[in-house]
């Protein structure tokens, strides 16, 4: 199983709200190497459910090898080979990718399959047919080429063993990510469709995702019918089981898709104009309470440092004065709670959507000072109000 990721717009956001544009990238797993320059990773999970394929894969082998300790080193061999598989299939996306321009961040394999995280969607709904086609392709390519070593070579024993059931295992990898549904290659390819008809990607992404939740609750559905036809036991449950991973692998990733969508929808309405707060300046000696009493007269919610030549050098930090009390208010100079203006922490205040997002993703911070092209002061932009409107609330 093989979906390809959508533009990293809702990234795992460590202790912030995923839908936040703070959130910063993590590493997914452990890096296992580089081919065509791109990191590929491995999830930590998936060599414990490696582990359990190489366990009941090997039990299945009783009849054919000979040995214990022989069926586990074949069911080791075809677990790694499989996975080498996928890894060639989502490979095969990124260099169609790669041929329209489009750069990969990486690529990850975890338990149900891999991952080819792109930085931006393809431009077109026929470029966007094409990478995701590429995968499927791809596994039915191997399947075939399994199929002609066997016929024209005829190998016997264990290599003729692992030739065929990789060629077999590629075939069905290439006919479940043909299913249209997202987070399948299938269901991008269905997006590509809708997106061609109506001219908008993003009601081609919820189609696909929708698709995919259809799908999902009928893979539900048949695990429940073989867990009952089986009377609850034997390999049924074990299917069954498996059958139900799958459905959640589904189910989460149409989920993801119908939440990357509803954000991306929301990127033209973030405006650092329209978020910003209105500022006042004070030099850093001034107390607390009388930075306060000035800011509330001239209705602003942001209070900027500034030196003698009132040149903007620091921003006074909103958290540090909810937690400070009133009683110490008048005793504490506003500029002890002030964070010192950086670089990184002056934006142009015409910055909007993505680059919006991004300039904060880049340098974290409470607040940020919004400057006009002519390099006057516009007003301080506070994260917690990027959140909100990021959320939609």
């Amino acid at each position: 199983m093989t979906p390809d990721g959508q533009p990293p717009l809702d990234q795992p956001a460590g202790s912030t709200p995923r839908d936040s544009p703070r959130g910063q990238d993590r590493r997914p797993g452990i890096i296992i190497g580089r081919p065509m320059g791109i990191p590929v990773y491995v999830s930590p999970y998936w060599f414990l459910f490696a582990a359990l394929i190489v366990t009941f894969y090997a039990s299945s082998l009783t009849g054919s090898v000979n040995g214990s300790a022989m069926r586990y080193v074949v069911a080791a061999a075809f677990v790694i080979f499989l996975y080498l598989s996928v890894l060639v299939h989502e490979l095969s996306h990124c260099a169609v990718a790669r041929a329209f321009r489009l750069p990969v961040r990486r690529i990850l394999l975890y338990p149900l399959g891999g991952f080819s995280e792109m930085e931006q969607e393809p431009q077109t709904p026929g470029r966007e047919f094409l990478v995701s086609g590429a995968g499927p392709l791809l596994s039915f390519v191997l399947a075939v080429i399994g199929g002609v070593i066997v016929a024209v070579f005829e190998p016997t024993g264990l290599p003729r063993l692992l030739i065929v059931e990789l060629g077999w295992a590629n075939g069905w990898l290439g006919v479940f990510n043909l299913l249209p549904g997202l987070p399948l290659d299938g269901g991008r390819m269905l997006r590509a469709g809708v997106w061609k008809l109506t001219g908008r990607p993003g009601t081609g992404t919820i189609a696909a995702a929708w698709a995919g939740r259809f799908l999902a609750a009928a893979v539900i559905a048949a695990a429940v019918a073989l867990f009952v036809r089986d009377g609850g036991g034997g390999n049924g449950l074990v299917v069954a089981l498996w059958l139900g991973f799958i459905a959640a692998f589904m189910w989460v990733g149409a989920g993801q898709s119908i939440r990357a969508t509803r954000v991306r929808e929301r990127l033209p309405a973030l405006q650092a104009r329209q978020l910003a707060r209105r500022a006042i300046p004070i030099p850093a000696s001034l107390p607390l309470a009388e930075a306060i009493r000035r800011a509330d007269a001239a209705q602003a919610r942001a209070l900027v440092i500034v030196d003698h030549h009132d040149t903007p050098i620091a921003i006074v930090n909103e958290t540090a004065v909810k937690a400070t009390p009133e009683q110490r208010r008048p005793w504490i100079e506003a500029g002890s709670l002030a964070r010192t203006l950086d670089p990184s922490l002056v934006l142009p205040a015409d910055l909007s959507g993505l680059a919006l997002i991004e300039a904060v993703r880049r340098s974290p911070a409470s607040e940020y000072l919004l400057i006009e092209p002519s390099g006057q002061v516009f007003g301080v932009l506070a994260t917690t109000d990027l959140d909100h409107a990021f959320a939609g609330t």
